[in-house]
């Protein structure tokens, strides 16, 4: 699958031919630094080589209005604003589950392509993906029209499938946060669904995710009694996957509505993220309501 907007597919060559140059570099890179992302959260050295890398290749592209990263305090305007001009902006995770790089597990890149100016609406998206860096790298990539899976090797693209769909009898779940801190009505629902699919948690949401779309189940971090808002960015990582697992035919929330009608404050805004099957977040939302 191409993307019909040639700035919108040389966005996404960019990041899939980065793919296999930003595995490698990993190597090495797995030590923290004395340095903090604007969240608040420990850096690791791979995380801030991963958004150098990936923001001097993406602001080079003409038609790339705005460049913005979980590891940046600001979005980077490197072009004309995307809200007036028809330029795009690029938000990127660079290295999503970098905490686990000391235990060597599953990471991943997240990436959203909005049509408007930063913080924006998920419903701004024209396009979302991410890689996964596990046994294979692999890019799941969604649009308006489809969702696909590629393996990546060597800077190229291989289709693994063009139609991804969520499967209809959904086998896992994985939920975020400290069991002591999800609020109540969240713990009720967790204990009815622990007792239906199958436990797959991680410690990387891309990972987690990937899990849901390839099984069919839910996936979420929830609010907690701790942080309300939850953990996860709505701009880098709730609006990138809520867009991609509704592409796939399953629905996203925050406990109350899609991910992709939540109204952003700030760049660096934090959300509940719940993801999966349409009848398990309806679930959710009643529990929650």
């Amino acid at each position: 699958m191409t993307v019909s907007d040639p700035v919108v597919e040389s966005i996404v060559a960019t990041i899939s031919r980065s793919a296999t140059e930003i595995r490698q570099g990993l190597i090495g890179r797995r030590s923290t630094v004395d340095e903090e992302n604007p969240s608040g959260e420990t850096q690791v050295e791979a995380d801030i080589w991963a958004d150098e890398l990936l923001g001097d290749r993406l602001r080079a592209i003409d038609g790339v209005g705005q460049y913005a990263s979980e590891e940046r305090a600001e979005v980077d305007d490197c072009g004309d604003d995307p809200a007036t001009s028809g330029s795009f902006a690029v938000a990127v995770d660079p290295l999503d589950g970098s905490s686990n790089l000391k235990s060597n597990n599953a990471m991943g890149t997240v990436f959203g392509v909005y049509d408007d100016a930063l913080p924006a609406r998920g419903d701004a998206l024209v396009t979302a993906g991410y890689i996964l860096y596990g046994p294979i790298t692999t890019m799941v990539l969604a649009t308006e029209e489809t969702v696909s899976e590629y393996e990546l090797t060597g800077g190229e693209r291989t289709v693994v499938e063009t139609d991804l769909t969520l499967p209809d009898d959904p086998v896992v779940y994985g939920f975020g946060g400290r069991v002591p801190d999800w609020p109540e009505d969240f713990q009720a629902y967790a204990r009815e669904i622990e007792s239906e699919l199958k436990l797959r948690y991680g410690g990387a949401m891309i990972g987690d995710v990937n899990q849901v779309l390839t099984y069919g189940g839910i996936f979420g971090y929830p609010g907690l009694e701790s942080r309300p808002e939850g953990k996860l960015r709505l701009q880098f990582e709730g609006n990138p996957i809520g867009y991609i697992v509704e592409r796939a035919g399953g629905r996203s929330s925050d406990g109350s509505q899609s991910l992709l009608s939540v109204e952003p404050t700030e760049l660096h805004d934090r959300t509940p993220v719940h993801v999966g099957n349409a009848d398990l977040i309806e679930r959710l939302e009643d529990r929650l309501a």
